[in-house]
């Protein structure tokens, strides 16, 4: 990637770490983690080290943000929720003490046939975050939970277990979202989610943004509130990104679209950093210091998400491909195009396309997550192949001449590891293939073609990109390049600039994709419409307009 031309964020004690610790050394697995140590000051002696605070002792509200529920499994959900009286504090309110926190799962939201309860340690190391992994559940059905500490009691959450592995369910609602700058404006779109009547919600990147955040929230324009300097920053430290989880998790519309449905994250590349590859980041700095912060950023990830313990971070290495099924209608196969890519061509950005874009050595997803990919292919017995990630899939022409310019940050930069996939969907027999984007910050629809330059060729699925909740703030129904874009790129179907979201329904007979766009976010309380919606036919792929 090209340097950027501003000063290496990068804190000095990164630097130092770095210098510290070689390369060699750094990637393996104990040096990953005495790094990380090193880095963000974790005590030595690990989680059981910490002395107990009881619970009633702690006194103002430590639900401070929210509660959320992941990763739906037949018989189990994941539960999450953290402990912090005072968000915008580096300790989040509490001294660094274990502290034992209850919870409690019910049919009823008003909690009178609760039919799990326990208690799970919330350390400090992990910053008081709690993950609860429910097990023994009934599978296809919806429950209600929250947690307790000390006298303190959470909102209550709603969450739902997959229906039973070989159930023909016969449909799944799901919504579609990506990109929110805090900085950008508000969570309206959270807000009509929230209320919104589906059975899943994936994220698709970009969850938090590493760049600073000032006193009044940007674009926010906050008249009611100062938010404290410590913001006011990029995110480089383990302290860094805690903090600005804190902030994002903080906002009242987010917190009531987790608490009304079940999420299934995935990250892209402002969890961590502009569109870093691997270790290679963005600016000129050596990877020995890049994977510090990568540690960091990864391990803040985990700690803030509803993520199970599989995807518990080893220093700079987390692996968040994962795969989920809906019964026999549906396998989720989801995607991290970021950890394990190849850099970006000519220097990244809008580029000619040249050779190396069809360098079969360069990859997306890494070897050993593409061959996952593939082999989970083999193996589905679902009616829908369905793949969460990150950057646009489908060729993306960017002007009207006659070799049109493509974003090297997406599948069009890594045109060999694309055609491996599009292959492997046809030697696997995969004949309903839908795509899940984000990244871009519009919504966009796509048949994904077996060959994207000619029109006639066979359509092998369908692509459905969620614009973003807040990023690139109000956006516009038809950007400047509209005309551009779906004249360069026959098999582009429909394109929205506006900020929201997309939910998508698969049922047994076809697929529906409503995008809803709301007009602004640099004011709350914008209404919601839906701009489009279109279906796509069971063993006849293709959008049509519904």
């Amino acid at each position: 990637m090209t340097p950027a031309a501003r000063p290496s964020p990068h804190a000095p004690e990164l630097r130092e770490a770095a210098r510290r610790i070689g390369r060699r050394r750094f990637l393996t697995v104990t040096g990953a983690a005495a790094a990380l140590a090193f880095a963000v000051n974790l005590p030595a002696a690990g989680a059981a080290a910490a002395a107990e605070l009881d619970p009633a002792r702690i006194p103002d509200d430590p639900f401070t943000l929210g509660v959320a529920s992941g990763d739906p499994l037949p018989g189990s959900v994941l539960l999450w929720t953290r402990l912090a009286p005072v968000p915008y504090r580096p300790d989040g309110g509490l001294p660094a003490r274990r502290v034992t926190v209850g919870w409690e799962l019910a049919h009823d939201e008003r909690f009178r046939h609760v039919v799990r309860r326990g208690t799970v340690t919330a350390h400090p190391e992990f910053l008081h975050t709690v993950h609860v992994e429910v097990a023994h559940l009934a599978p296809g059905r919806v429950y209600h939970y929250r947690f307790r500490a000390g006298a303190w009691t959470s909102p209550a959450g709603r969450t739902r277990t997959a229906p039973a592995a070989g159930a023909r369910a016969a449909s799944l609602t799901l919504a579609a979202v990506s990109c929110q700058a805090y900085a950008d404006g508000y969570y309206t779109a959270y807000r009509h989610l929230a209320q919104d009547d589906v059975d899943v919600v994936f994220h698709l990147g970009d969850y938090l943004y590493e760049y600073a955040v000032d006193a009044t929230g940007n674009h926010r324009k906050y008249t009611d509130r100062t938010l404290p300097a410590v913001f006011d920053r990029e995110t480089v430290t383990l302290e860094d990104y805690r903090l600005r989880y804190a902030l994002y998790k903080s906002d009242p519309d987010l917190m009531a679209a987790h608490a009304a449905h079940p999420f299934v994250v995935t990250w892209d590349d402002h969890e961590t950093e502009n569109n870093y590859a691997d270790d290679v980041p963005e600016n000129d700095v050596p990877p020995e210091e890049f994977l510090l912060r990568r540690a960091a950023a990864y391990r803040a990830y985990w700690e803030n998400q509803p993520l199970r313990r599989p995807q518990l971070p080893h220093g700079p290495d987390m692996r968040l491909y994962r795969r989920l099924r809906w019964g026999r209608l549906a396998q989720f196969d989801v995607l991290d195009t970021r950890q394990y890519r190849s850099d970006q061509a000519y220097g990244d950005g809008a580029q000619l396309p040249g050779p190396l874009v069809d360098d079969p050595s360069r990859t997306l997803t890494g070897a050993t997550q593409e061959r996952w990919l593939l082999d989970g292919w083999h193996a589905s017995r679902a009616l829908w192949n369905v793949v969460p990630q990150q950057v646009a899939f489908s060729q993306r022409k960017l002007d009207l001449n006659p070799v049109a310019k493509l974003s090297m940050d997406a599948w069009d930069g890594y045109r060999a590891s694309r055609r491996r996939i599009l292959d492997g969907a046809k030697a696997a027999g995969v004949d309903n293939l839908m795509v899940l984007t984000g990244d871009v910050h519009v919504g966009y629809a796509f048949d994904v073609k077996d060959d994207f330059d000619d029109p006639a060729s066979r359509t092998l699925g369908t692509e459905i990109v969620a614009t973003s909740i807040t990023s690139g703030r109000d956006g516009a129904q038809k950007p400047s390049n509209w005309n551009t874009y779906l004249t360069a790129n026959p098999h582009l179907k429909f394109y929205d600039g506006r900020r929201g979201y997309a939910t998508v329904t698969l049922g047994r007979e076809a697929a529906r994709a409503d995008f809803k766009t709301i007009p602004y976010v640099t004011a709350p309380g914008a209404p919601l419409s839906t701009a489009a919606s279109f279906v796509t036919e069971v063993g006849d792929q293709g959008l049509k307009p519904a």
